[in-house]
């Protein structure tokens, strides 16, 4: 295994272009090329297509592509702990998260690391759950916040901590005036909630189904200030988590009552990508993140 030719596959992933990778290589574009073909001629069939706008994945090069993100990383991880003390972890830990939980957990953390672990880079994207997911399974990431709507957790999760689901309304909105509004409540109301593929959706469908509910989505949105605009300036509802409420409720008009009989209740998840293994600075990042679940 050629580790610097398939470092710049995985640029040409990430960048899409191959004279991109060759202006970030300092080289040229014929020399990534005959690269790109000698790490294919290993492979015994094409990595990428090559299109008017760049490259994409072959069915091969995307069946790859996880298992090259893991080794890659367990590599860099590998070299640096050769390099360094293994009783000092260090290096980069990859984490995805919810926009409603970034900050402050991700933000407290990083100052938690700078005091107690220095040599730990973190490296944090956004996004809602199925991209979430998505990242964990083909490797992007080492570690997700995200929500989960089983009371069990399985497969490695840690569950934080668990939240209720809020309706929310605009200001003034006779049905959230109360503290708590009845989940039947919900029966036919103008809602707008997250695009499918959806694990909330699929929880949401489940328990109207269940409660004889019928959902009225009229909007879909994954944008949580899209969403919580509309609810405050057109008369529609949404429903949402207390992080994502309380952001919310910071630069728009609304107001929400807990939903209860039955109460929906998510818990936030700390996921472990099934790629790889947990490296000592993964694991430090882990426990700094449950001490400082009471953020969440």
């Amino acid at each position: 295994m050629n580790y610097d030719l398939w470092k710049i596959f995985l640029d040409a992933v990430e960048l899409g272009s191959l004279s991109k990778v060759a202006m970030l290589h300092n080289t040229n574009q014929p020399q990534i090329s005959r690269q790109m073909n000698e790490l294919e001629a290993q492979c015994g069939g094409r990595l990428f297509n090559r299109t008017g706008r760049g490259v994409e994945l072959t069915d091969l090069g995307q069946h790859l592509l996880p298992k090259i993100r893991s080794w890659l990383n367990v590599t860099d991880q590998l070299n640096n702990e050769i390099l360094h003390s293994t009783d000092t972890p260090i290096g980069t830990v990859r984490i995805a998260s919810l926009p409603s939980t970034a900050h402050p957990l991700l933000s407290t953390l990083y100052k938690v690391l700078q005091q107690k672990y220095p040599l730990i880079k973190l490296s944090v994207r956004e996004g809602q759950g199925v991209h979430l997911e998505k990242w964990l399974e083909d490797g992007s990431v080492d570690l997700a916040i995200l929500y989960r709507f089983n009371p069990t957790p399985k497969h490695g999760d840690v569950y934080l901590t668990e939240a209720d689901t809020y309706l929310v309304g605009c200001e003034g909105d006779a049905l959230t005036q109360a503290n708590e509004v009845d989940f039947k409540a919900i029966n036919q109301l103008p809602l707008v909630t997250f695009c499918r593929p959806s694990n909330w959706r699929n929880f949401l469908d489940h328990m109207a189904y269940e409660n004889g509910v019928e959902l009225n989505i009229v909007f879909e949105a994954d944008s949580i200030s899209l969403q919580t605009h509309l609810v405050s300036e057109s008369g529609i509802y949404t429903m949402l988590g207390p992080q994502a409420l309380k952001k919310a409720s910071q630069y728009t008009s609304i107001q929400a009552a807990k939903i209860m009989s039955p109460e929906l209740k998510r818990y936030i998840s700390l996921s472990i990508s099934k790629h790889g293994y947990l490296t000592p600075a993964c694991k430090a990042v882990m426990e700094e993140i449950k001490n400082l679940a009471h953020l969440l």
